[in-house]
């Protein structure tokens, strides 16, 4: 059983890790500029499950394999990236759709739902600013006398997905919001998204050259 003083350690540092923006953070204020505050809500969750599979991963070993093998990290980091830099040029060959999207229906918007949360899913699962952590910090919070190691580790683990479930929606609310002002004029609107797709390409291109301290 994960003692009392372990979570809070590990509940505090996780906080530290997720209040300074990174990939996760700067996506989802994108999405919510492009796409809206329910989208880019959305994103978080999928986000958080992407997170939360990078900590079933390395609970049953994934993130030995991550800091060993160079390989591993860059095809995570690349996939990541790859996909990133993809939606940014959706984003941006799409922004002059956007004022359409607003007006869009409630059925038609619905049926993004699972495209929305796959979108977080991967770039959740692919930041390797989280894995890094998870795979270095992780391990040394479970007690191998307090019981089973990976069930540790998984209950630790749901500190990163829950807090960042929680600022990751702040941002998301306020980046909504200000979208709300860009929404009264088409043109303002347009270049929300030609500027929220372009963030989306330069973050996928920082990611491809994200090294291991990160």
């Amino acid at each position: 059983m994960v003692s009392g003083t372990h979570l809070a350690a590990f509940a505090a540092l996780t906080f530290l890790l997720v209040v300074v923006p990174g990939p996760s953070v700067l996506f989802t204020i994108s999405r919510a500029l492009t796409a809206g505050r329910r989208d880019a809500l959305l994103t978080v969750v999928g986000n958080a499950a992407g997170v939360y599979t990078q900590v079933v991963a390395v609970a049953f070993g994934l993130g030995t394999l991550v800091t060993t093998s160079a390989a591993v990290f860059t095809a995570i980091k690349v996939a990541g990236a790859v996909y990133l830099v993809y939606l940014g040029i959706q984003a941006v060959r799409h922004r002059r759709k956007l004022t359409e999207a607003m007006a869009a229906t409630v059925r038609a918007t619905r049926g993004r739902v699972p495209a929305v949360l796959r979108d977080g899913f991967v770039v959740g699962f692919a930041n390797p600013k989280s894995i890094v952590f998870l795979a270095a910090l992780l391990p040394q919070f479970a007690d191998p006398a307090a019981g089973s190691v990976p069930a540790q580790m998984l209950v630790l683990g749901l500190c990163l997905p829950a807090i960042a479930l929680a600022t990751d929606s702040a941002w998301a609310l306020v980046a909504g919001t200000a979208r709300t002002w860009f929404a009264r004029s088409p043109r303002r609107l347009e270049l929300v998204g030609g500027t929220g797709g372009l963030v989306m390409i330069g973050l996928g291109t920082s990611l491809a050259f994200t090294g291991r301290g990160d």
